[in-house]
């Protein structure tokens, strides 16, 4: 078994005290703040913690430099022990999606259901032959890069201020931190960002799912890796990448009504 690094103490944004408790997690070169509008509607109802993942952020980058989801997860799991939160349901968009599934496989007792949006597992033949290629250029050209990427992801009903804010975010990190996260989600040796990888390590979650796509072809790949009766796959074609920035107000409300069933007998009990 691989030795993890030691966890990274994480900022943490709250609200709310509610349950069951909504654990956000943002994805690559993002930060908490922006979540902070689903934070606010959130927490007329529930507990909300919205952290910065390492290297993000406020929250620091170890010096070992890991930064594979499960690295991601176990940072997440100290955070919710030293909060006493309970089981979460863990909200992840792109890498966080990632980290939320390790959470939910990792360290199962944590968490009560995941919602993933537009996670980045799954990546086709296509995509993995473009990886090192675009890791060289990331490496070579560092932020740079990253910002003419993160501009190609978002839609066109994405906001200004939202590609702004993501701009400007990009342009902020360290590169060799984007570098190491991408190396962790696919190229490592436990990396299950490519299909086959992420396959077989979907079929350890044990909790409902909760899946949103820009796209139906990715839907419907999330849909095939369900294996508990109350999980559910949406598609909104027409969104970008930010498909939770897109439509702010469209995932709060959906994410309401499916937890609200998960107090539906046997909805957080695998079968």
């Amino acid at each position: 078994m691989t030795t993890r690094p030691s966890a990274v103490p994480l900022h943490c944004d709250q609200g709310g005290t509610g349950a069951p408790p909504l654990l956000l997690v943002h994805g690559w070169g993002g930060d908490a703040g922006e979540w902070a509008p689903h934070l606010a509607a959130w927490s007329r109802r529930h507990r909300v913690l919205a952290p910065d993942l390492r290297g993000h952020g406020r929250s620091p980058a170890p010096a070992g430099g890991a930064y594979g989801p499960r690295d991601f997860a176990a940072d997440l799991a100290a955070l919710l022990h030293r909060l006493d939160t309970g089981p979460v349901v863990a909200v992840g968009h792109s890498m966080g999606g990632q980290a939320v599934t390790a959470l939910a496989v990792e360290h199962p007792a944590l968490v009560r259901a995941v919602v993933v949006l537009d996670p980045a597992y799954g990546a086709d033949d296509a995509e993995l032959a473009r990886l090192p290629g675009e890791q060289e250029a990331l490496r070579a050209e560092g932020a740079a890069w990253a910002v003419r990427f993160v501009r190609g992801a978002f839609g066109p009903h994405t906001p200004p201020e939202v590609r702004a804010r993501h701009e400007r975010l990009m342009a902020a990190m360290d590169p060799d931190v984007l570098a190491r996260c991408r190396d962790g989600m696919y190229l490592a040796p436990d990396a299950f960002g490519a299909r086959a990888a992420a396959r077989a390590y979907l079929a350890r979650r044990r909790c409902p799912v909760l899946g949103v796509y820009s796209n139906e072809a990715a839907a419907d790949w999330e849909r095939a890796s369900l294996t508990h009766p109350y999980s559910r796959v949406e598609a909104w074609p027409g969104c970008g990448h930010y498909l939770h920035e897109d439509r702010r107000e469209v995932l709060v409300e959906l994410v309401e009504e499916w937890t609200a069933g998960l107090d539906e007998p046997g909805a957080t009990t695998y079968p």
